[in-house]
């Protein structure tokens, strides 16, 4: 089945701040979601090549990035006009060994930071979730709404990835 390449897709503005419970749900829910998909993973599944990542390097990937997600989350609360932009060539997880490290052991990291930005999130004011900047990237307005959402399409992204190297292995 082809996928859409993560750098390819569009995002439409989220009109509707009352969606970002529901996104929250989705965010928190990304650790146990991995955890399920790979309970019964043998450590040594999958490898990473220089055209693909292997499953630990795309759990690797997700803790790589939830600094910038925060960071981001922040800009937009602090009133800043633009978000910081990425690293896009993905340097931090292209030079970090995540494939040494067990696959609970990346799950743990990232749950615990994927739990300071629902902690964040969940602490939200009315006010800040009208608050915009703009992404560098997509060059579009994101409010918090947008950008939680942006960041659970990110994750889904990369558990498909995991499913398609599962049923590769």
């Amino acid at each position: 089945m082809k996928r859409t390449k993560w750098f390819e897709r569009k995002f439409a503005r989220i009109e509707d701040n009352g969606l970002l419970p529901t996104i929250i749900e989705r965010l928190e829910g990304t650790p146990a979601r991995l955890s399920h998909k790979l309970k019964e993973v043998k450590e040594d599944t999958g490898s990473s090549t220089p055209e693909q990542w292997s499953i630990k390097k795309e759990i690797g990937h997700l803790i790589d990035l939830e600094p910038l997600w925060m960071g981001r989350m922040e800009q937009i609360c602090s009133g800043e006009k633009e978000l910081v932009g990425a690293d896009l060539e993905n340097t931090r997880t292209h030079q970090t060994d995540h494939d040494k490290r067990t696959i609970p052991d990346l799950i743990d990291e990232f749950s615990s930071s994927r739990a300071e930005i629902v902690s964040f999130l969940r602490k939200l004011k009315e006010v800040d979730l009208d608050k915009v900047a703009l992404h560098p990237r997509l060059g579009t307005p994101m409010k918090m709404t947008d950008l939680a959402y942006f960041v659970a399409e990110h994750d889904d992204h990369h558990l498909a990835q995991i499913t398609f190297l599962l049923q590769k292995a």
